[in-house]
C-alpha cells in the first residue's frame, strides 16, 4: 500500500483510539506527553545513528540523475556521491522531525490540543519504519527497487515527478548544460 494512504489509515485509526482516552486526567496527559517526547527522541537518535553509519561507510560512488524542475522550470542535472545524497536526505528527515515538534508545541502549548500528541507519537514510529535510509543503513536491506537512489517521491495517488536516472535523460541534460556554456 502507498505510504501516504497507509499514514492516512493509521491516523484515522489513532483518532478513533484517542477519542476513548481521557485527556482531562492529568496523569494520562503526562503519560501521553512522555510518550510523544520519547518517540521524537528515539526518531532523532536513530537518524543520528544512520548519519554516523553513512559517514562511516563513506560511499563515494558517483550518482547522476536529472531532477525534475518545478512548474515552468527546467530540469536540472545533479551529479553527487551516494554519501552526500544520503546525508542530504537524512538532513531532510531531521528537519521534518523538528518542524513537526515545533507544530506540535504550538498546537499543544498555545492552542491546548491534546489528541495530536497521541497521534503524532504513533506516526513518528511509522515514519521511522518507512524511512528508506533506515531500511538501507540500519536494517541492511540492499539499495534495489524502491530503495534505489535517487529515491522516488511517492505522491498521494501515484502522481509524482520522480528523478530520471536513464542514460538518455542524463545525456540530454548534459547537452543542455554544454549549450549554455557556449
Amino acid at each position: 500500500m502507498n505510504p501516504a494512504v497507509n499514514n492516512l489509515v493509521i491516523s484515522l485509526a489513532a483518532m478513533q483510539v484517542a477519542r476513548r482516552i481521557s485527556f482531562e486526567d492529568p496523569q494520562v496527559l503526562v503519560y501521553v506527553r512522555i510518550a510523544y517526547v520519547a518517540t521524537q527522541a528515539i526518531v532523532l537518535g536513530v537518524y543520528y545513528y544512520v548519519a554516523q553509519q553513512i559517514k562511516k561507510k563513506n560511499d563515494l560512488t558517483v550518482l547522476k540523475y536529472v531532477e525534475p524542475g518545478a512548474m515552468g522550470q527546467e530540469k536540472k542535472l545533479v551529479a553527487t556521491t551516494v554519501r552526500e545524497y544520503d546525508l542530504g536526505e537524512i538532513s531532510k528527515l531531521v528537519r521534518a522531525v523538528y518542524m513537526g515538534v515545533a507544530m506540535m508545541a504550538f498546537m499543544h502549548l498555545y492552542l491546548g490540543y491534546t489528541q495530536p500528541l497521541f497521534i503524532q507519537a504513533l506516526m513518528g514510529l511509522k515514519t521511522l519504519y518507512d524511512a528508506k535510509l533506515v531500511s538501507i543503513h540500519l536494517l541492511g536491506k540492499p539499495a534495489e527497487g524502491d530503495l534505489k537512489r535517487p529515491f522516488k517521491a511517492g505522491g498521494m495517488f501515484g502522481a509524482t515527478s520522480d528523478p530520471q536516472t536513464d542514460k538518455a535523460a542524463i545525456d540530454e541534460a548534459e547537452k543542455k548544460i554544454g549549450k549554455k556554456d557556449d
